[in-house]
């Protein structure tokens, strides 16, 4: 290989399109799980926002619970089969955009601004600053895609609910998005959304980097397969945990109605949070839990092999 070829595969943008790649398989395979994860997570607030008919004073609705199996099954009886997947134009505009950068921008702090040891090693303090700084920095330049997901995601509840369809596909989300609030509408949500994914990405890039490499080290196992899946869903695992309550958050506030461009429910992520733990208690941030880390893990994995792969077969060298 000649050092022309060399340096076009460690560049920025050849990377960029690697973990893009990587990123729709795994958002595609995974959806549904996305999906059953906003439904529950909105499913509570419908308990307690009170009905506009009735002045917004002490109305409660009479939206069943259900859990993580029985939101999918209804979703599928009750919507069809197809509406597991609506929403997911959007989800993959987002993963070009977030996924692509927050890989490209970990992997820029790794190599150009903490730097590994002398000994190629990466210390974990390095690591989980890169991935909180990479994930925030990523999901900011993607949250308006995010905020059209979320809306997307949950026309369905409300037809069931008899109200009237806010969006009828991606391009009309996004304008109807700018006519209420214009530019800054698009970002809309975004304080909870960088948290999260600061969040997220610390427990993900930091332990699958961490975790791979202590296995290399400490292990007679190759960096093959079976290590990327080791690592893999240590780092789904950590990422599901550290990022569910910022999720919940950001749903509710993303979901919310709005005027001129201010959320009825919610002031912000701080008045979303109290009231949440207020109203449902302490385990109403971890709502979507399992579905959660059930999305998560194999999200992680198909990435990360995928990932792995691609960067193989491109003669890149292994993350």
């Amino acid at each position: 290989m000649t050092a022309k070829a060399s340096s076009r595969q460690e560049s920025f943008l050849f990377k960029y399109g690697l973990s893009i790649t990587a990123a729709c398989v795994a958002e595609t395979v995974t959806y549904p799980l996305d999906l059953t994860k906003t439904r529950l997570q909105i499913q509570g607030e419908h308990l307690h926002r009170a009905a506009p008919e009735h002045g917004g004073v002490g109305v409660k609705t009479t939206v069943p619970h259900r859990g993580m199996l029985a939101t999918a099954v209804g979703i599928v009886r009750e919507e069809g089969l197809r509406k597991l997947w609506q929403g997911v134009p959007p989800a993959l505009y987002r993963h070009v955009v977030y996924s692509g950068c927050r890989m490209s921008f970990y992997e820029v702090l790794r190599e150009k601004v903490f730097k590994k040891n002398a000994d190629g090693t990466f210390p974990l303090w390095k690591a989980s600053l890169s991935g909180l700084c990479a994930g925030a920095m990523g999901q900011f330049v993607a949250s308006p895609t995010d905020l059209v997901k979320v809306r997307m995601q949950m026309e369905g509840r409300r037809r069931l609910e008899g109200k009237p369809p806010r969006v009828r596909n991606t391009a009309h989300a996004f304008r109807q998005i700018m006519r209420e609030g214009g530019v800054r509408g698009l970002w809309s949500g975004w304080v909870p959304n960088v948290q999260r994914a600061a969040l997220v990405n610390l427990g993900d890039l930091a332990t699958y980097d961490t975790t791979k490499h202590l296995i290399l080290r400490n292990t007679s196992l190759r960096d093959n397969y079976i290590t990327h899946t080791m690592a893999s869903v240590c780092s789904g695992l950590v990422a599901a945990l550290m990022g569910t309550p910022a999720d919940v958050v950001k749903t509710r506030i993303m979901n919310q109605p709005t005027k001129d461009g201010k959320g009825l429910l919610y002031s912000g992520s701080v008045d979303c949070l109290v009231k949440t733990v207020r109203k449902e208690g302490f385990l109403a941030l971890y709502k979507g839990l399992l579905p959660i880390w059930a999305r998560m893990a194999p999200w992680s994995l198909v990435f990360w092999l995928s990932y792995e792969e691609v960067r193989k077969l491109t003669g890149t060298s292994s993350f």
